[in-house]
């Protein structure tokens, strides 16, 4: 190997070395979730008195109801569209835990809308469509605008309970309704 190449394959290696670090998740397990206010559709899932509200503040759930807040990379397509159906036919049973479910993505509200409506999802969905708080928790997806598939349960008091990096779209929900009886409905 000549010295061009070695030095070429250190920089590549180095470069996915800081990819990956500024990648890495930014919040860990019993960190306080940082504030979200986004643009959402149907709030009112989560705040019946908010029928007419455009926009979703975690901060108004503090106190009242546990969240799955779960970021997927793309509205409409494959797994994001397998994973939504499954919180939507697991959100009664989330909700007599006191658990709400919010999905994030990076699409617009248009998208998210759309979404929204073909799949008659029951909660949730913010347009992060900047991608600010998709990079403030750590989950974008590399250099590509999407978010990676993690799933964040923030307790009652805005506490980070656990945080679910390996995502099997079909499997998921279960997982987490698992943990929510387990570890939060006490």
């Amino acid at each position: 190997m000549t010295k061009w190449m070695f030095s070429a394959l250190t920089l590549v290696a180095c470069g996915l070395t800081a990819m990956a670090a500024d990648n890495e998740i930014k919040v860990k397990e019993g960190d306080k979730a940082p504030n979200i206010s986004l643009p959402a559709t149907s709030v009112d899932k989560v705040l019946p008195d908010a029928k007419d509200a455009k926009s979703l503040d975690l901060a108004a759930l503090k106190g009242k109801k546990h969240v799955v807040l779960f970021f997927y990379p793309k509205a409409m397509t494959g797994g994001c569209t397998i994973e939504s159906c499954g919180f939507r036919d697991i959100t009664a049973d989330l909700a007599k835990l006191d658990t709400v479910v919010i999905g994030i993505s990076i699409d617009k509200l248009s998208d998210q809308q759309k979404f929204t409506d073909k799949e008659s999802l029951n909660f949730p969905l913010l347009a992060d469509s900047d991608g600010k708080i998709t990079k403030e928790f750590g989950v974008m997806a590399g250099t590509r605008p999407v978010s990676q598939r993690v799933t964040f349960i923030i307790d009652k008091e805005g506490v980070i309970r656990k945080i679910y990096t390996k995502v099997t779209p079909k499997t998921h929900p279960k997982e987490v309704i698992d943990f929510v009886e387990k570890e939060l409905a006490k």
